[in-house]
């Protein structure tokens, strides 16, 4: 792919940029939820409505991935996401990436550390999902 491969303070900035906007999708996607009557949910507790929050989440990523490489925070950093093949990742791709991006956090942060030590940078979901992050 066209790019030097992204750092992980770049990469960290953008999760950073992408968190304030994710607060706000999730807070439009818990208002839909009250207006269809789900108003005694609570995330963590709550399964489905765990799941919903998580798939609105999901899908803020998988649609800037998969349409354009970049969300919103990728954007102001100027880093996109492209497959090994140098185009947009397909959904799948977009699946694993977000799954396993979930395992790379959960692990203490040490499949983002991995990037400190890996030759282009990658992490463990860069890896797994066949994708990688350039600057652009």
């Amino acid at each position: 792919p066209v790019g030097e491969p992204c750092g992980l303070g770049r990469r960290l900035a953008a999760m950073l940029y992408d968190a304030v906007v994710l607060v706000a999708v999730l807070m439009v996607a818990t208002a839909i939820a009250m207006l269809a009557g789900f108003r005694d949910v609570t995330a963590g507790k709550d399964l489905l409505f765990t799941l919903y929050l998580v798939a609105a989440w999901f899908l803020y990523l998988a649609w800037f991935w998969h349409k354009g490489g970049m969300t919103l925070g990728m954007r102001a950093w100027r880093i996109i996401v492209v497959s090994d093949g140098g185009g947009r990742p397909g959904w799948s791709q977009c699946l694993v990436r977000f799954l396993a991006s979930l395992a790379a956090a959960a692990f203490a942060g040490i499949g983002f550390a991995w990037s400190l030590f890996e030759a282009d940078r990658r992490t463990w979901h860069d890896m797994a999902s066949r994708t990688r992050l350039v600057r652009c």
